[in-house]
């Protein structure tokens, strides 16, 4: 398994003995892919979930939006060069930089794509862009984002975020 691979399956699963992953520390044991039906229940929860995000942003509510999050203190959010950790950070983050519908404006995401790691792990990747009032049409702020998903009790959350603006 390549380097790259493990670090993904150990930032995933949420696992602690990967060490440096410099091949001194025995790697945790993984599961075994999901089935196919896990692989079409799994994308499916993914997309409801980051729909129901998406639909939150665009009736102007932040918390709504964050409700797709994991809260918890171990939720990271990479963006603009920052790290946020936590969910009380990230909705701060938001709050500071969209603090109202009209900041807000219109989210679409597209060209999503869902990889299951597990039964209950997937991976999400995509592009996302705001129109807001005054933006030319399209040329709103946008940008690609990575998303690891873990399902919980209440449902599919995203427990890391790597976003990046255009």
């Amino acid at each position: 398994m390549s380097r790259f691979r493990l670090a993904l399956l150990c930032a995933a699963l949420g696992a602690t003995g990967c060490g440096g992953l410099g091949g001194a520390a025995t790697p945790p044991a993984v599961t075994a892919p999901p089935a196919a039906a896990d692989t079409a229940a799994v994308g499916a929860g993914v997309r409801a979930a980051l729909a129901a995000q998406v639909e939150a942003w665009n009736q102007g509510s932040v918390r709504g939006f964050m409700e797709g999050y994991a809260q918890t203190d171990t939720l990271t959010f990479l963006s603009g060069g920052a790290v946020r950790r936590g969910w009380d950070e990230a909705l701060a983050g938001y709050q500071r930089g969209y603090p109202d519908a009209e900041a807000m404006g219109q989210l679409v995401f597209s060209d999503l794509t869902v990889h299951a790691l597990a039964a209950d792990r997937a991976l999400a990747w995509g592009r996302w862009r705001l129109q807001r009032a005054g933006d030319a049409p399209g040329a709103g702020p946008g940008g690609l984002f990575t998303l690891v998903l873990a399902q919980t009790p209440d449902g599919w959350r995203v427990v890391h975020d790597h976003t990046s603006s255009e």
